[in-house]
């Protein structure tokens, strides 16, 4: 769902464990807009994601690879957080 910027799969998830979800999801946001904002990347759509792509002014690649890189991001970055501490 991150691949296509649908942020509602990751409610029920944030709700359930904040502390450790949430701030997880705002480093791969900013990883991923960073990536954009140093490529000089714009976009004339109030949403992101694959489905806008074709409204990307600038290089697509680095787009997508901002959104991938955000995406693995926080993915592994709730694993490590969620990972069950063995005694």
């Amino acid at each position: 769902m991150g691949f296509s910027f649908i942020t509602e799969g990751a409610i029920p998830f944030a709700a359930a464990d904040p502390l450790r979800v949430i701030p997880s999801i705002m480093a791969g946001s900013a990883v991923a807009g960073a990536i954009s904002m140093m490529a000089g990347i714009g976009l004339r759509a109030p949403h992101g994601g694959v489905f806008v792509v074709p409204l990307v002014d600038g290089p697509w690649g680095i787009y997508l690879a901002g959104i991938i890189a955000g995406a693995l991001l926080s993915a592994v970055l709730i694993g490590f957080l969620k990972k069950p501490i063995n005694k």
